[in-house]
């Protein structure tokens, strides 16, 4: 005799087998598996060089010697040394004056291209890409036959209106001058396209009611505009910050690839500086120093920076409430 079973016996029965679980444990680890590379990279040629390099500042390393532990002299002779200190007022004066400069005219030219009475606007925006695109040493050889002291065309000019020509390289302030333009030219449109692109972000509405309101143009800029751009500020000024105070390419080109920069070290910055140390003289340990000491430079600066560009753009979101 066979007995019957009930609809609810049957599913009560009959054996739970659900892939749920399985899909779901897989759908909370597919989402590592997609940003380890980007890790894994970064541990491979990002962390581990840097974690070596404070191991090696620690030694007096020869690459073909003996590595003796020296602890933190090579920090108290990079402290004493006046090479280092020159190559820090080289990097922070070239860093002060191409940054500065440069964030402020992407500022404006940003401003000019995202007005819908523009002709041509398009071809304008393109346009800003052209230095950024262009080969670091395609731009200096450029700029070196323009301000060449004897045949460039800036010092032909300068003759023409009855003035000496100017050796550029020949001082601090000039040489630093020439290389500030050099990174202003090949940085500044960069950063007009990431304004220009949060601008547009911007609702026309908040314009139109506020000049309803009576607000002018310098009260639309500082009251909407600048609110609106706060986290692309921040993160222009940052990038700027970590990519001039690591300039390495434009003066040693300028300087016809000298480490030094010149006789008097007069545009040397940090990053030649260990350059120099590094693989110039071979004092691994007392370039790898350098290395930690402009990692430190670079971090307490670029914190620096968002700490002021964070309240800036909180204090004007208030004045906007």
């Amino acid at each position: 005799m066979s007995a019957t079973l009930t609809p609810g016996q049957v599913g009560a029965a009959a054996p739970t087998t659900s892939t749920r679980p399985v899909e779901s444990r897989w759908e909370r680890i597919a989402p590592y598996g997609y940003v380890a590379p980007f890790y894994l990279l970064f541990a491979v040629f990002g962390l581990m060089p840097l974690l070596f390099t404070f191991y090696v500042s620690l030694f007096d390393w020869n690459p073909i010697g003996a590595h003796t532990f020296v602890g933190l002299d090579n920090f108290r002779k990079l402290a004493d040394d006046p090479r280092f200190w020159n190559a820090f007022r080289n990097t922070f004066s070239i860093w002060l004056m191409s940054t500065v400069p440069q964030l402020l005219l992407a500022l404006v030219l940003a401003q000019v291209l995202n007005s819908a009475r523009l002709r041509f606007a398009n071809l304008f925006r393109m346009s800003m890409l052209l230095p950024y695109i262009t080969s670091v040493a395609a731009t200096t050889i450029v700029f070196a036959q323009l301000f060449d002291r004897d045949y460039g065309l800036l010092n032909w000019f300068i003759g023409l209106l009855g003035f000496q020509h100017i050796d550029f390289m020949s001082t601090a302030l000039s040489s630093h001058v020439l290389i500030s333009v050099m990174v202003i030219w090949r940085w500044f449109g960069y950063n007009t396209l990431l304004y220009l692109a949060s601008l547009q972000a911007v609702p026309r509405d908040l314009y139109e009611a506020a000049a309803v309101d009576g607000a002018g143009p310098v009260k639309q800029f500082r009251h909407i505009t600048l609110p609106a751009l706060r986290p692309v500020i921040v993160f222009t000024v940052i990038t700027s910050t970590i990519g001039g105070l690591q300039i390495f390419t434009e003066p040693l080109l300028l300087s016809g690839g000298l480490l030094t920069c010149g006789s008097a070290r007069q545009c040397q910055t940090l990053s030649l500086f260990l350059f120099e140390q590094g693989f110039g003289s071979f004092k691994f340990g007392y370039g790898s120093a350098i290395g930690v000491a402009l990692f430190v430079i670079i971090v307490v600066i670029a914190f620096v920076n968002y700490l002021l560009s964070s309240r800036l753009g909180n204090r004007e979101g208030k004045a906007v409430r």
